[in-house]
């Protein structure tokens, strides 16, 4: 048993630099074919920093694990706005665009919404299951290619010199390096998906609880590490639009994707406490761009985002 907790740490490692270096070397791939750094951002770093996510999710799928893939991706949005920009705010005022303001965040808020009338058959639809189906992942999936369509109509509109540099190697290190990520986002997944479903047994936790709180901090940490180094470098744009960026991704590509190759079933007694709370997350962020300063996440509501999120820690912890 002590085996499987050095495996289940080792595996957040692996999949962290297993999507790290998956997207160097796919980057660089990219680069050497004079695809644009605006494009490359938006598909293959996009990609990237969602794989930690997207690999749990399909191996969850596949073992039958629907509470453990659905919190996953509800537990690392709530993550993601709560306590990912509650520290980038800390560390510098989050200044955010109005475009981000006006569409992106509602996007956010509207894809949460999204999801909790999709997984409430009985409530909505006198069902007697509550089911994320795989015609429910196809219209996820939809979405995502519309959110996408419009990712592409902003980057048309942005200076490519704004955009990061992207690394170029030779042929060989770049495929090394693929071929190395994707091993390491295999077994560190796969590591991860059967230490949390050992654990939640072992101490008769529901898995879900696992997912809200280890797994998607986890997963998240690749988000985490970008919108601080972002922040600390005071480059809002980078530290919101990760965030916001990812809970799209999170919702629309990977729930689709999973919901797709397996119907995800969904338990309405805890479930929707933790949907509710990541639909509150969103319209905190939104409500904060109009109080105070305007269109800026102040330092003062990024302490505020964190005491929630470490209350609701709390609150699963003792609840279980």
């Amino acid at each position: 048993m002590d085996f499987l907790y050095i495996l289940f740490i080792i595996g957040f490692f692996l999949l962290i630099k297993g999507a790290d270096w998956l997207v160097l070397g796919s980057s660089s791939i990219a680069k050497k074919f004079n695809i644009s750094n605006l494009v490359i951002g938006l598909t293959i770093v996009a990609f990237g920093t969602s794989a930690p996510e997207l690999i749990v999710n399909i191996l969850a799928s596949f073992k039958g694990s629907s509470e453990l893939a659905v919190s996953n991706v509800v537990g690392s949005n709530i993550a993601n706005i709560f306590l990912i920009l509650g520290v980038a705010a800390m560390i510098y005022p989050m200044k955010v665009k109005s475009g981000t303001v006006w569409k992106e965040i509602p996007l956010v808020l509207l894809s949460s919404l999204l999801l909790f009338f999709m997984v409430n058959d009985a409530m909505f639809d006198s069902q007697s299951f509550n089911t994320l189906s795989r015609i429910d992942g196809i219209s996820l999936l939809a979405f995502f290619v519309i959110f996408m369509y419009y990712s592409f109509g902003i980057a048309k509109d942005q200076d490519e010199s704004d955009s990061e540099e992207i690394e170029e190697l030779t042929i060989s290190k770049s495929i090394f390096l693929v071929l190395v990520g994707m091993l390491g986002l295999a077994f560190g997944g796969q590591w991860i998906v059967n230490g949390a479903i050992e654990i939640a047994k072992l101490f008769g936790l529901r898995e879900s609880l696992i997912g809200l709180t280890v797994v998607a901090i986890g997963t998240s940490l690749p988000e985490l590490a970008t919108s601080v180094v972002a922040a600390r470098k005071k480059h809002s744009d980078i530290a919101i639009g990760n965030v916001v960026g990812s809970n799209l991704f999170n919702v629309f590509w990977i729930l689709g994707l999973s919901s797709v190759i397996n119907p995800l079933n969904f338990d309405v007694a805890y479930g929707n406490t933790d949907l509710m709370v990541a639909i509150a997350a969103a319209f905190l962020l939104f409500l904060f761009m109009f109080v105070g300063k305007k269109h800026v996440l102040q330092k003062y509501q990024g302490v505020l985002f964190v005491l929630i999120y470490a209350s609701y820690t709390a609150f699963l912890v003792l609840s279980a």
